[in-house]
Protein backbone atom coordinates (compact mmCIF):
# COMPACT_ATOMS: atom_id res chain seq x y z
CA UNK A 1 0.00 0.00 0.00
CA UNK A 2 2.86 2.00 1.12
CA UNK A 3 4.79 1.55 -2.06
CA UNK A 4 1.77 2.54 -4.16
CA UNK A 5 0.81 5.87 -2.42
CA UNK A 6 4.73 6.57 -3.07
CA UNK A 7 4.25 5.25 -6.81
CA UNK A 8 1.60 7.56 -7.30
CA UNK A 9 3.18 10.60 -5.83
CA UNK A 10 5.86 10.23 -8.08
CA UNK A 11 3.83 10.20 -10.88
CA UNK A 12 1.92 13.31 -10.04
CA UNK A 13 5.38 15.21 -9.33
CA UNK A 14 6.44 14.01 -13.00
CA UNK A 15 3.34 15.10 -14.42
CA UNK A 16 3.01 18.50 -12.41
CA UNK A 17 6.86 19.21 -13.74
CA UNK A 18 6.17 17.88 -17.46
CA UNK A 19 3.38 20.26 -17.45
CA UNK A 20 5.07 22.91 -16.67
CA UNK A 21 7.67 22.12 -18.70
CA UNK A 22 5.45 22.28 -21.68
CA UNK A 23 3.59 25.26 -20.68
CA UNK A 24 6.97 26.91 -20.72
CA UNK A 25 7.32 26.97 -24.84
CA UNK A 26 4.30 29.11 -24.95
CA UNK A 27 4.77 31.11 -21.58
CA UNK A 28 5.52 34.87 -22.30
CA UNK A 29 6.37 35.84 -18.32
CA UNK A 30 7.69 34.29 -15.25
CA UNK A 31 5.83 31.35 -13.49
CA UNK A 32 4.60 34.00 -10.79
CA UNK A 33 3.38 36.42 -12.76
CA UNK A 34 1.48 33.88 -14.88
CA UNK A 35 0.59 32.36 -11.77
CA UNK A 36 -0.87 36.05 -10.60
CA UNK A 37 -2.53 35.77 -13.95
CA UNK A 38 -4.70 32.68 -13.32
CA UNK A 39 -5.19 32.76 -9.23
CA UNK A 40 -4.23 36.70 -7.96
CA UNK A 41 -6.04 39.58 -8.04
CA UNK A 42 -7.49 40.95 -11.04
CA UNK A 43 -6.41 44.66 -11.93
CA UNK A 44 -9.90 45.75 -12.28
CA UNK A 45 -10.83 44.89 -8.69
CA UNK A 46 -7.45 46.39 -7.17
CA UNK A 47 -6.28 49.31 -8.90
CA UNK A 48 -10.26 50.63 -9.55
CA UNK A 49 -10.05 54.51 -7.40
CA UNK A 50 -6.40 54.69 -7.02
CA UNK A 51 -4.25 57.64 -7.91
CA UNK A 52 -1.81 56.51 -10.58
CA UNK A 53 1.60 58.59 -11.77
CA UNK A 54 3.05 57.27 -15.45
CA UNK A 55 5.90 59.35 -16.63
CA UNK A 56 6.14 58.52 -20.68
CA UNK A 57 2.94 58.43 -20.82
CA UNK A 58 2.44 60.23 -24.29
CA UNK A 59 3.57 56.88 -26.37
CA UNK A 60 4.70 53.53 -26.07
CA UNK A 61 4.08 51.07 -23.09
CA UNK A 62 3.15 54.44 -20.86
CA UNK A 63 0.34 55.55 -23.39
CA UNK A 64 -1.25 52.04 -23.27
CA UNK A 65 -0.15 51.93 -19.09
CA UNK A 66 -2.92 55.05 -19.62
CA UNK A 67 -5.62 53.18 -21.22
CA UNK A 68 -5.57 50.15 -19.54
CA UNK A 69 -5.90 51.65 -16.03
CA UNK A 70 -8.58 54.03 -17.60
CA UNK A 71 -10.45 51.43 -17.92
CA UNK A 72 -9.64 50.05 -14.69
CA UNK A 73 -10.75 53.18 -13.09
CA UNK A 74 -7.74 54.85 -11.90
CA UNK A 75 -7.75 58.53 -11.48
CA UNK A 76 -4.11 59.17 -13.61
CA UNK A 77 -1.65 61.50 -13.58
CA UNK A 78 0.03 61.68 -17.03
CA UNK A 79 3.59 62.84 -17.75
CA UNK A 80 6.10 63.07 -20.35
CA UNK A 81 7.97 66.08 -21.92
CA UNK A 82 5.09 66.75 -25.12
CA UNK A 83 1.80 68.56 -23.60
CA UNK A 84 -0.48 68.46 -26.83
CA UNK A 85 0.45 64.14 -26.77
CA UNK A 86 -0.49 63.73 -23.66
CA UNK A 87 -3.30 65.69 -24.22
CA UNK A 88 -4.45 63.87 -26.77
CA UNK A 89 -3.54 60.32 -25.00
CA UNK A 90 -6.21 61.83 -22.31
CA UNK A 91 -8.74 62.70 -25.14
CA UNK A 92 -8.62 58.71 -25.69
CA UNK A 93 -8.68 57.57 -21.67
CA UNK A 94 -11.96 59.65 -21.54
CA UNK A 95 -13.28 57.85 -24.53
CA UNK A 96 -12.33 54.44 -23.41
CA UNK A 97 -13.67 54.85 -19.80
CA UNK A 98 -16.12 55.97 -17.90
CA UNK A 99 -13.60 58.35 -15.95
CA UNK A 100 -14.24 62.36 -15.75
CA UNK A 101 -12.14 64.96 -16.93
CA UNK A 102 -10.88 65.73 -13.41
CA UNK A 103 -9.79 62.38 -12.89
CA UNK A 104 -6.53 62.63 -15.35
CA UNK A 105 -4.42 65.53 -14.77
CA UNK A 106 -2.09 65.91 -17.66
CA UNK A 107 1.36 67.11 -15.69
CA UNK A 108 4.38 67.90 -18.50
CA UNK A 109 7.70 66.18 -17.14
CA UNK A 110 11.21 66.60 -18.34
CA UNK A 111 13.35 63.59 -16.36
CA UNK A 112 16.55 65.74 -17.53
CA UNK A 113 15.15 69.10 -15.00
CA UNK A 114 15.67 67.28 -12.03
CA UNK A 115 15.17 71.05 -10.29
CA UNK A 116 11.09 71.11 -11.04
CA UNK A 117 10.84 67.34 -10.17
CA UNK A 118 9.54 68.74 -6.31
CA UNK A 119 7.28 71.36 -7.91
CA UNK A 120 5.58 68.26 -10.29
CA UNK A 121 5.37 66.25 -7.24
CA UNK A 122 3.66 69.17 -5.07
CA UNK A 123 1.19 69.77 -7.93
CA UNK A 124 0.59 65.72 -8.80
CA UNK A 125 -0.09 65.31 -4.71
CA UNK A 126 -1.89 68.72 -4.37
CA UNK A 127 -4.48 67.86 -7.03
CA UNK A 128 -5.52 64.67 -5.74
CA UNK A 129 -4.25 64.52 -1.98
CA UNK A 130 -2.09 61.65 -2.52
CA UNK A 131 -0.38 59.44 -5.24
CA UNK A 132 -1.19 55.34 -4.94
CA UNK A 133 1.28 53.95 -7.43
CA UNK A 134 4.49 55.97 -9.47
CA UNK A 135 4.90 54.04 -12.54
CA UNK A 136 8.51 54.91 -13.70
CA UNK A 137 7.97 54.53 -17.44
CA UNK A 138 10.21 57.63 -19.44
CA UNK A 139 13.45 56.93 -20.58
CA UNK A 140 15.35 56.10 -23.77
CA UNK A 141 17.10 53.42 -25.77
CA UNK A 142 20.28 53.04 -27.40
CA UNK A 143 21.05 51.82 -30.95
CA UNK A 144 24.83 51.90 -31.49
CA UNK A 145 28.46 50.10 -31.19
CA UNK A 146 30.82 50.82 -28.19
CA UNK A 147 33.44 51.54 -30.43
CA UNK A 148 31.91 54.21 -32.51
CA UNK A 149 29.36 56.04 -29.31
CA UNK A 150 30.20 58.96 -28.25
CA UNK A 151 30.60 59.61 -24.05
CA UNK A 152 28.20 62.00 -23.96
CA UNK A 153 24.99 59.48 -25.34
CA UNK A 154 26.51 57.56 -21.93
CA UNK A 155 26.19 60.85 -19.65
CA UNK A 156 22.95 61.23 -21.62
CA UNK A 157 21.51 57.68 -20.74
CA UNK A 158 22.54 57.91 -17.54
CA UNK A 159 21.06 61.13 -16.45
CA UNK A 160 17.66 60.34 -18.17
CA UNK A 161 16.87 56.41 -17.78
CA UNK A 162 18.85 56.11 -13.89
CA UNK A 163 19.31 60.08 -12.15
CA UNK A 164 15.82 60.84 -13.84
CA UNK A 165 14.31 58.35 -12.11
CA UNK A 166 15.88 58.19 -9.34
CA UNK A 167 14.97 61.72 -8.22
CA UNK A 168 11.35 61.51 -8.93
CA UNK A 169 11.25 58.34 -7.04
CA UNK A 170 13.03 60.46 -4.36
CA UNK A 171 10.47 63.34 -4.24
CA UNK A 172 7.09 60.91 -4.50
CA UNK A 173 9.09 58.17 -1.72
CA UNK A 174 8.42 60.54 1.43
CA UNK A 175 4.38 60.99 0.27
CA UNK A 176 4.30 57.44 0.81
CA UNK A 177 6.24 56.58 3.86
CA UNK A 178 3.98 59.38 5.60
CA UNK A 179 1.07 57.27 4.53
CA UNK A 180 2.80 54.34 5.32
CA UNK A 181 1.83 52.59 2.07
CA UNK A 182 1.69 52.63 -1.89
CA UNK A 183 3.84 51.30 -4.33
CA UNK A 184 6.77 51.75 -6.85
CA UNK A 185 6.68 50.17 -10.29
CA UNK A 186 9.75 50.88 -12.35
CA UNK A 187 9.88 49.49 -15.83
CA UNK A 188 13.54 48.25 -16.74
CA UNK A 189 13.95 45.41 -19.40
CA UNK A 190 15.61 42.41 -20.17
CA UNK A 191 18.96 44.27 -20.38
CA UNK A 192 18.64 45.33 -17.27
CA UNK A 193 19.80 41.23 -16.14
CA UNK A 194 21.53 40.33 -19.43
CA UNK A 195 23.85 42.43 -21.05
CA UNK A 196 23.21 43.08 -24.87
CA UNK A 197 25.35 44.71 -28.32
CA UNK A 198 23.95 47.83 -29.47
CA UNK A 199 22.81 48.82 -25.88
CA UNK A 200 26.01 49.00 -23.67
CA UNK A 201 24.54 52.68 -22.34
CA UNK A 202 21.38 51.77 -22.13
CA UNK A 203 22.17 48.20 -20.61
CA UNK A 204 24.07 49.86 -18.05
CA UNK A 205 21.26 52.49 -17.07
CA UNK A 206 19.05 49.51 -16.67
CA UNK A 207 21.48 47.59 -14.41
CA UNK A 208 21.77 50.70 -12.83
CA UNK A 209 17.91 50.69 -11.96
CA UNK A 210 17.92 47.08 -10.79
CA UNK A 211 20.45 47.55 -8.19
CA UNK A 212 18.39 50.77 -6.92
CA UNK A 213 15.47 49.63 -6.99
CA UNK A 214 16.39 46.22 -5.35
CA UNK A 215 18.59 47.91 -2.36
CA UNK A 216 15.55 50.07 -1.88
CA UNK A 217 12.94 47.28 -1.29
CA UNK A 218 15.51 45.86 1.66
CA UNK A 219 15.96 49.29 3.33
CA UNK A 220 12.23 49.56 3.24
CA UNK A 221 11.16 46.60 5.27
CA UNK A 222 9.68 48.86 7.86
CA UNK A 223 7.16 49.77 5.30
CA UNK A 224 5.71 46.64 4.76
CA UNK A 225 2.31 47.41 2.99
CA UNK A 226 4.99 49.83 0.26
CA UNK A 227 6.05 47.76 -2.48
CA UNK A 228 8.69 47.64 -5.22
CA UNK A 229 8.59 46.34 -8.57
CA UNK A 230 10.59 46.03 -11.22
CA UNK A 231 9.49 45.11 -14.63
CA UNK A 232 11.82 43.83 -17.02
CA UNK A 233 10.41 43.61 -20.31
CA UNK A 234 11.68 42.02 -23.32
CA UNK A 235 10.86 43.41 -27.39
CA UNK A 236 8.13 45.06 -27.12
CA UNK A 237 5.99 46.88 -29.96
CA UNK A 238 6.80 50.47 -28.80
CA UNK A 239 8.45 53.65 -30.25
CA UNK A 240 11.70 52.95 -27.92
CA UNK A 241 13.27 52.52 -31.10
CA UNK A 242 12.54 55.08 -33.14
CA UNK A 243 13.51 57.41 -30.32
CA UNK A 244 16.63 55.68 -29.54
CA UNK A 245 20.22 57.41 -29.21
CA UNK A 246 22.79 56.75 -31.58
CA UNK A 247 26.38 56.83 -31.82
CA UNK A 248 26.04 60.87 -31.77
CA UNK A 249 23.70 63.08 -29.39
CA UNK A 250 21.59 64.46 -32.22
CA UNK A 251 21.80 61.53 -34.60
CA UNK A 252 18.52 60.24 -35.49
CA UNK A 253 17.91 56.20 -35.93
CA UNK A 254 18.17 55.29 -40.00
CA UNK A 255 15.45 52.75 -39.46
CA UNK A 256 13.32 50.97 -36.78
CA UNK A 257 13.37 47.42 -37.96
CA UNK A 258 10.59 45.22 -37.96
CA UNK A 259 8.22 44.98 -35.00
CA UNK A 260 6.24 41.86 -36.37
CA UNK A 261 8.01 39.38 -34.05
CA UNK A 262 7.66 41.52 -30.65
CA UNK A 263 5.29 41.03 -27.83
CA UNK A 264 2.15 43.36 -28.40
CA UNK A 265 1.64 46.19 -25.93
CA UNK A 266 -1.30 45.51 -24.74
CA UNK A 267 -0.36 42.28 -24.03
CA UNK A 268 1.95 43.59 -21.83
CA UNK A 269 1.04 45.65 -20.22
CA UNK A 270 -2.26 43.29 -19.46
CA UNK A 271 0.92 41.63 -17.95
CA UNK A 272 2.34 44.36 -15.60
CA UNK A 273 -0.60 45.67 -14.25
CA UNK A 274 -1.70 42.18 -13.09
CA UNK A 275 1.76 41.71 -11.48
CA UNK A 276 1.06 45.65 -9.75
CA UNK A 277 -2.26 44.38 -8.53
CA UNK A 278 -0.80 41.28 -6.94
CA UNK A 279 2.45 43.11 -5.73
CA UNK A 280 4.66 40.96 -7.86
CA UNK A 281 8.10 42.25 -6.81
CA UNK A 282 9.97 41.69 -10.05
CA UNK A 283 8.41 40.68 -13.55
CA UNK A 284 9.94 39.17 -16.34
CA UNK A 285 7.51 39.53 -19.68
CA UNK A 286 8.99 38.51 -23.01
CA UNK A 287 7.90 35.61 -25.20
CA UNK A 288 10.90 32.81 -26.62
CA UNK A 289 13.62 32.43 -26.84
CA UNK A 290 13.95 35.59 -24.70
CA UNK A 291 12.44 34.35 -21.61
CA UNK A 292 14.21 31.30 -21.98
CA UNK A 293 17.41 33.49 -22.19
CA UNK A 294 16.17 34.87 -18.19
CA UNK A 295 15.89 31.43 -16.74
CA UNK A 296 19.15 30.25 -18.28
CA UNK A 297 21.26 33.46 -16.96
CA UNK A 298 20.08 32.89 -13.16
CA UNK A 299 20.11 29.02 -13.12
CA UNK A 300 23.56 28.40 -15.41
CA UNK A 301 25.04 31.53 -16.68
CA UNK A 302 28.28 29.69 -17.95
CA UNK A 303 25.77 28.33 -20.55
CA UNK A 304 24.46 31.57 -21.18
CA UNK A 305 27.73 33.39 -22.04
CA UNK A 306 27.91 30.76 -24.82
CA UNK A 307 24.35 31.23 -25.58
CA UNK A 308 24.37 34.92 -25.90
CA UNK A 309 27.54 35.46 -27.34
CA UNK A 310 26.64 33.45 -30.37
CA UNK A 311 23.23 35.06 -30.31
CA UNK A 312 24.98 38.85 -30.11
CA UNK A 313 27.78 37.90 -32.56
CA UNK A 314 24.49 38.06 -35.08
CA UNK A 315 23.04 41.41 -34.06
CA UNK A 316 26.29 42.36 -34.63
CA UNK A 317 26.76 41.57 -37.70
CA UNK A 318 23.03 42.23 -39.12
CA UNK A 319 23.56 45.78 -37.46
CA UNK A 320 27.36 46.41 -39.86
CA UNK A 321 25.75 44.84 -42.43
CA UNK A 322 22.85 47.92 -42.57
CA UNK A 323 20.38 45.09 -41.87
CA UNK A 324 17.77 44.88 -39.22
CA UNK A 325 19.13 44.03 -35.94
CA UNK A 326 15.96 43.29 -33.96
CA UNK A 327 15.26 40.59 -36.24
CA UNK A 328 18.76 38.81 -36.17
CA UNK A 329 17.58 35.93 -33.65
CA UNK A 330 15.00 34.96 -36.35
CA UNK A 331 17.05 35.27 -39.87
CA UNK A 332 20.39 35.07 -41.90
CA UNK A 333 22.07 38.05 -42.64
CA UNK A 334 22.84 38.11 -46.15
CA UNK A 335 26.14 37.55 -48.30
CA UNK A 336 27.08 38.86 -50.89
Amino acid sequence: MDCCIVSALWYFVALYFLIHFLCFFFADADFTLLWACLVGHRPGNKLKGLVVWVTGASSGIGEELAYQLARCGSRLILSARREDELKRVKRQCLERSNLQDDDILVLPLDLLERMSHEEKTKTAVQYFGHIDILINNGGRSQRSLCLETSIDVYEALMELNFLGTVSITKQVLPHMTQRGTGSIVTVSSTVGLIGAPLATGYSASKHAIQGFFNSLRIELTDYPKIVISTVCPGPVQSQIVHNAFTEELNKPVTSAGNQEHKMSTGRCVHLMLVGIANGVKEMWIAQQPFLLLHYVWQYAPTFAWFITGMLGRKRVQHFKAGLDADCAYFTKPKTS
